[in-house]
């Protein structure tokens, strides 16, 4: 699957450019929140295991749709080492298909659907997740990475 060049406003007063990440290994995940529950865990253990991906030569970056004022506060919080972009208009959210309706204390209200996009060199995707829980998910991303660089 091929998705179209998008940019986006980044931390650390950067603008991300997909094509620019072209020549090495991508790993794309929308999230719903800045400092929410889940999307902590998410983020730590993506940071926990940075190590790993950027051994297998493979960067990583995180979307959802708050400020980039919102990110630089979740990402110093966290320590997180790689950059999150703001997505606060949808347009890639809706690149990526990950807006649904979801059930939140009784109300339907429109979301980001928790999922990630692995990206190969030539910025093709070569693997997603949809749906996922944020518990465990990074590392079953990193594994499904190794066994692809095993194959």
């Amino acid at each position: 699957m091929q998705i179209d060049d998008f940019e986006l406003p980044a931390t650390g007063n950067k603008t991300f450019k997909l094509s620019n990440a072209r020549g090495k290994k991508l790993v794309v995940y929308f999230y719903p929140k800045d400092d929410t529950p889940g999307c902590t865990v998410e983020g730590s253990d993506f940071r926990d295991l940075y190590a790993g991906f950027q051994q297998l030569g493979c960067e990583i970056v995180g979307i959802s749709r708050d400020s980039v004022q919102s990110h630089e506060k979740f990402k110093a919080k966290l320590n997180v080492p790689f950059d999150l972009l703001a997505d606060e208009d949808e347009k890639v959210c809706e690149l990526f298909g990950v807006m649904k309706l979801k059930n939140m204390y009784g109300k339907e209200v429109r979301g980001i659907d928790r999922s990630t996009f692995l990206f190969d060199e030539a910025g093709k995707i070569i693997q997603e997740w949809r749906s996922v829980k944020s518990a465990g998910h990074a590392q079953a991303v990193l594994d499904a990475l190794k066994s692809l660089q095993e194959n």
